[in-house]
């Protein structure tokens, strides 16, 4: 490959991927029992195939310790089921399907690698496991104050309409009661969580859907500011990037990925493209001259494929 690695590509994902379909279909493995056990649609293959790396179990097929961080199958998904000149929307734990937006017309994606190595590994690892922990406090606080089993943030907000009430308050009884506990900044990661994927994700796909690209770009900038100040995943390279294309035009600007690290997208209009990146790439290396840092252009491509 030509990616940069561990620059938030999901190199590491694509390999995994390309690794295990070869295996499948040099194996046969599709017609084994407990693949038609647990896999029966492209979803499934998603989620199953991030399970092989956060070590998780999937349906009847044991986990094991994984690669040692707490990822999900968003990279994996986006890999085995997007489309040409789409944006795909997805719900997760389980993968489900929600929607597909036309990509907008005469427009390209910007991608600049920050040289911020996105490393997953060593003392990183803590780092980038720290969201998914939270998440899962988050999880535990909830079934500890209610007793109920939800397994999922997502899962116990959908309980009712008071549950983002309940679970707040919760959350502040306990961090009342520990200063440890408040540590965690568990609020923050349940705002966070709840105003993306419940009002940012939606809308968004809403305002490409009805070309409000400039509605788009204001909630794409609140989403950029929320992973700043609630998820803690940015980096001073990263909200550079962002702020430099916003202010160069571009419609949208989002770093993406893991966080601590690794690069940032730009949507902008096709036309003028190349001027923009040479812009954006200069302006952002009079800042971070240190850094080998890098920068393209891109489109929605297709999924995963056999040649």
């Amino acid at each position: 490959s030509d990616l940069p690695p561990a620059a938030g590509l999901s190199s590491s994902s694509a390999l995994i991927i390309a690794i295990f379909l070869a295996l499948r279909d040099l194996n046969n493995l599709a017609n084994h029992p407990a693949y038609l056990q647990n896999i029966q649609t492209i979803e499934d293959l998603s989620g199953y195939l991030g399970c092989n790396e956060n070590g998780q179990t999937f349906g009847t097929l044991a986990g094991d310790k994984g690669v040692g961080t707490f990822g999900g199958s968003q990279d994996h998904t986006a890999i085995l089921c997007c489309k040409p000149n789409n944006l795909s929307q997805y719900a997760f734990c389980p993968v489900r399907y929600e929607a597909t937006v036309p990509w907008p017309k005469n427009t390209v994606l910007a991608i600049g690698v920050s040289g911020v190595v996105a490393e997953k590994t060593g003392a990183a690892m803590e780092l980038y496991n720290s969201a998914s922990k939270r998440t899962a406090a988050i999880v535990n606080t909830w079934q500890n104050g209610t007793g109920r089993k939800e397994a999922t943030v997502a899962a116990a907000l959908a309980t009712s309409p008071k549950a983002y009430g309940e679970l707040r308050q919760i959350i502040a009884d306990m961090s009342e009661e520990s200063p440890e506990f408040a540590k965690l900044r568990l609020a923050d990661r349940l705002d966070q969580f709840r105003t993306e994927s419940e009002e940012i994700i939606p809308q968004s796909a809403e305002a490409i859907r009805s070309g409000k690209l400039d509605l788009l770009g204001k909630l794409v900038d609140r989403s950029q500011a929320n992973a700043e100040k609630l998820l803690l995943n940015q980096v001073p390279e990263t909200i550079t990037l962002c702020r430099i294309a916003r202010d160069l035009g571009a419609h949208a600007a989002s770093a993406f990925g893991a966080g601590f690290g690794g690069a940032v997208w730009a949507l902008l209009p096709e036309t003028g493209a190349e001027a923009f990146l040479a812009k954006w790439s200069d302006r952002y290396r009079k800042q971070f001259p240190a850094l080998k840092s890098s920068f393209l252009i891109t489109r929605p491509g297709p999924a995963a494929q056999r040649v």
